[in-house]
């Protein structure tokens, strides 16, 4: 009997053993997958981190054709953006593309080539004018079935450089400059787009679809647009390199604007010398936009000249302590980077404040009279059949609106709607006060001071949950100073804390981008921090 209980016992434990263990696969099977293993980058895609060099120098071998690159690029889109991850950064793809490819293709084999950007894929942030089969709704449902009536100046120059234009970036409506309490990387048009490099991190923005494009390798390049911080923050939270130039390097006719003292487009890329290529194609004179009169004699088609390797050499580098004391882990990764540059040859000079006084409120002042002046006119340009006609007509689009006021208010176009013309002291006062106050009394002042080549600055912090409740949680930018001043900025990837990206900015004078172009690209062949996203679904 005893025997027979020891033997029943001993079966019983087995049974429980293998229940046990059927439940722990079972519960297994069940979890979402770990961070790690959720989504590995797929080695189908042939074109994978590929700069313009190398695609063009495939076209010229004959590796493959552009009607092919933009296919691969098209069908990447589609398993990406739509279907797997659901990353969200493009809000449409350009039905045309494939035949602009082809078109393209025959030039090249007739020994023609347009410019530096034959056959490379572009993204647009749809804010921008396209004259095609696509609208340009600045994220807003009010513009949903909106055809300019001609392209943007950049986007002819793109055409005229032979990149074609596979689609429009989703962005934060308005390029977030609507209401309280917005979201990065939200519109009513595009929904909410995702970080490639953990899915519920915020893009930051209002470039956010632009930079995650980029970053996720659903395009070469893209186009931004920078009013303060629109460029370089989602640059830095995707991992990529972003320029904001000095306003009036490239033109804004045909964009919708914010601010005419502090608006620009810039390029978007993987590399430097990318960026420097794209951004070569985009500078020149608009009569149609005063701002670029002034860049007359001081712009170049080829910004690669340059670039070289040993650019830190020598150099004088202010070091902008505003940011830093927030955030420990992003100031680790600074003083790694200042350590670095100073290996280089670099002489690093610290700098407490930049600009001194009421720059905010000024700036924020200037933004929303030009903001009612320049959507007033942009309405305008739209023709007779026009969606909206002003801005008081989209408030009440907006107020009509099923989802346009779910998540955030509309404030700041009702405060736009509520000031005067150019012409009113208020607004006259705060633009000279700004353009003084950051210009002649700020980074100019600085960088005489010190004789400073430029000054660095963490771009940012590490992405932030997206919150559609809250909004966004900006914890520290840098952004500010060169925004304001209308001067250059440029932000490359500084590292990662865990595995989100941190870049870091080099900002200067006016004008200043080939010297900016030239230490950064040192920087970074001298750090190589850049790695494609693994769209890791919880952090």
């Amino acid at each position: 009997m005893d025997k027979q209980l020891k033997i029943n016992s001993k079966e019983l434990l087995d049974k429980i053993k293998i229940i046990l263990i059927i439940y722990l696969v079972l519960q297994i099977s069940c979890q979402p997958p770990s961070r790690e293993s959720q989504i590995t980058e797929s080695g189908s895609f042939i074109f994978l981190e590929q700069d313009i060099t190398q695609v063009q120098q495939g076209y010229k071998d004959g590796t493959h054709t552009i009607k092919e690159v933009v296919q691969a690029y098209l069908d990447r889109i589609e398993e990406i953006d739509k279907n797997g991850p659901t990353i969200n950064s493009i809000i449409q793809v350009n039905p045309d593309a494939i035949q602009i490819a082809e078109e393209l293709d025959i030039e090249m084999s007739e020994g023609k080539i347009r410019g530096p950007l034959h056959g490379i894929p572009v993204v647009l942030k749809d804010n921008i004018d396209t004259y095609d089969k696509m609208v340009t709704t600045g994220g807003s449902r009010a513009l949903m079935n909106s055809f300019p009536l001609k392209d943007s100046y950049i986007a002819k120059q793109l055409r005229d450089a032979g990149a074609i234009i596979i689609g429009k970036a989703n962005l934060s409506e308005w390029a977030n400059f609507r209401g309280e309490l917005s979201t990065s990387g939200w519109s009513g048009v595009g929904g909410q787009t995702k970080n490639p490099y953990v899915l519920s991190r915020n893009p930051c923005g209002s470039s956010s679809g632009s930079a995650v494009a980029v970053s996720a390798n659903l395009t070469m390049l893209a186009i931004g647009t920078e009013t303060n911080g629109s460029i370089v923050c989602p640059s830095h939270s995707n991992g990529i390199v972003g320029i904001k130039p000095t306003v009036g390097l490239i033109s804004r006719s045909g964009i919708i604007p914010i601010s005419f003292t502090q608006d620009t487009p810039g390029p978007m890329a993987r590399t430097v010398r990318d960026a420097a290529i794209f951004l070569g194609a985009l500078v020149g004179i608009d009569s149609t936009d005063e701002k670029t009169l002034e860049s007359r004699g001081k712009f170049y088609s080829d910004y690669t000249e340059f670039l070289k390797e040993d650019g830190l050499k020598g150099k004088r580098i202010g070091l902008y302590k505003g940011p830093l004391g927030k955030n420990y882990k992003v100031d680790t990764l600074m003083y790694k980077a200042v350590d670095f540059l100073k290996s280089q040859g670099v002489e690093i000079i610290e700098i407490d404040e930049i600009s001194i006084g009421k720059m905010g409120y000024y700036s924020f002042e200037i933004m929303l009279y030009e903001y009612k002046d320049g959507l007033n006119k942009y309405f305008q340009s739209l023709g007779s059949d026009a969606p909206v006609k002003s801005i008081e007509e989209l408030i009440a689009f907006n107020q009509s609106d099923s989802i346009e006021l779910n998540y955030f208010n509309q404030k700041y176009l009702e405060m736009a709607q509520e000031k005067g013309d150019l012409t009113s002291e208020e607004y006259v006062e705060a633009l000279a006060k700004m353009m003084k106050g950051s210009r002649e009394e700020g980074i100019d002042r600085v960088m005489n001071l010190h004789n400073l080549d430029a000054i660095i600055a963490p771009t940012g912090s590490p992405a932030w949950k997206t919150d559609l409740i809250n909004g966004d949680s900006f914890q520290l930018g840098s952004s500010s100073p060169a925004a304001r001043a209308g001067y250059p900025n440029i932000t490359v990837p500084m590292g990662y804390v865990d595995e989100l990206p941190v870049g870091i900015s080099f900002f200067g004078r006016a004008w200043s981008e080939p010297l900016l172009l030239e230490i950064a690209y040192a920087y970074e062949r001298g750090t190589k921090h850049r790695k494609s996203p693994k769209f890791l679904v919880s952090d």
